[in-house]
């Protein structure tokens, strides 16, 4: 048996120790494993009929090569965003395929978010063995709870945060703190909650100036240290503009400024307060994985080798309920995943609220 690893999206910490998981476990089956480089790049940029381009865009997966690696962010497999059936001169699934027969890779594990996840589906809809493994530190994708990534970007913000404190304070401003979000801000609504910020601005809840500054105002004039603090995830918007497309590009790439720097710029032209704005983008997902990461990456890829083992294809890993499980592969194409407003969030006090404890999973939704 011979597996085949890759990565593709943004990288998260924790995928190094997925990445550790699954070769182990695999060796210990006595099994090979190649791992490809820059997730479908790597692929597309194999030519069958040049050596040189497998040696340049995979590599056999050992022990000695994994070791220590469960420390380290990042992923050392590297990454791409690519989607095999979008690129120029049309959809190259079948080079795709062509490549994995003639490397006898009997199996694939991917490790990514919704993009890199759709190609799995699409492989697996053709009859491919495919275990894929979620991850993406907005935990935006449909079918699990929890993504890789997740935990550790949330600590990331909320140090982060807190340190940001001591500046705001100093000058007696309010601090705008701008965190990676498109479609979801459950990452900048827990971070707000356990950094216990003033006002908290999702992706799904346009933000009305005419409730929010007011409030904010009166935070900053409420406090004894005269400074208040608001957390927004980077997919929201003010209320009557339309919501931000192409995220997903760069931020060179993107033509209008973000939501953090048109909150800063409103709270200071309508309220007189000056602001401290930081966007702490990649710096959320940069560096070594936290202990929950680690425990995920670990048994995301014990199970994944397992369900290969056991021959049970098709499968998107999961957590559910705080229980590790494991669902239909598409099954991320048949929803969105977003924050539970009704539930979690009040939409006129831009507050995390926390109607129901009992019950509840460990991360409150």
């Amino acid at each position: 048996m011979r597996i085949g690893i890759l990565t593709g999206g943004g990288d998260v910490p924790g995928l190094n120790p997925c990445i550790r998981s699954i070769t182990l476990s695999a060796l210990d089956r006595g099994w090979d494993v190649v791992g490809f480089r820059r997730g479908w790049q790597g692929l597309l940029d194999i030519d069958l009929d040049d050596p040189a381009t497998i040696a340049a865009n995979s590599f056999g997966l050992g022990r000695e090569n994994v070791r220590g690696i469960d420390r380290q962010g990042g992923t050392i497999l590297h990454t791409s965003r690519l989607d095999p059936r979008t690129v120029d001169g049309g959809d190259r699934t079948d080079h795709v395929l062509n490549v994995l027969d003639h490397m006898g890779v009997d199996a694939m594990v991917t490790l990514g978010g919704d993009g890199t996840l759709r190609f799995s589906a699409h492989l697996a809809s053709l009859g491919y063995p495919v275990v894929s493994v979620p991850k993406t530190m907005d935990n935006d994708v449909f079918g699990t709870d929890y993504c890789i990534g997740f935990a550790t970007a949330v600590s990331r913000s909320v140090e982060a945060i807190s340190r940001l404190r001591t500046t705001t304070e100093s000058h007696e401003r309010i601090a705008v703190v701008e965190l990676f979000g498109r479609r979801s801000g459950e990452t900048a609504l827990l971070a707000g909650f356990l950094a216990q910020v003033d006002r908290t601005v999702i992706s799904e809840v346009p933000a009305d100036l005419d409730k929010l500054l007011p409030l904010l105002d009166e935070d900053k004039r409420s406090n004894p240290a005269n400074y208040a603090v608001l957390v927004v995830s980077e997919g929201a918007c003010l209320a009557g503009e339309r919501q931000e497309q192409g995220l997903s590009k760069s931020a060179t790439a993107r033509e209008d400024v973000g939501i953090g720097f048109r909150l800063a710029r409103q709270i200071e032209t309508r309220t007189g307060h000056g602001t401290v704005l930081q966007e702490l983008a990649y710096l959320m997902r940069a560096g070594e994985p936290d202990a929950l990461d680690r425990m995920v990456g670990f048994a995301f890829g014990g199970l994944a080798v397992q369900l290969i083992e056991e021959k049970r294809h098709g499968r998107m890993l999961a957590l559910k309920n705080g229980a590790y499980t494991h669902v239909p592969v598409d099954t991320l194409l048949h929803g969105t995943k977003i924050v539970d407003v009704d539930a979690l969030y009040d939409r006129d006090a831009y507050r995390a609220k926390l109607a129901k404890i009992e019950g509840m999973p460990m991360f409150l939704y």
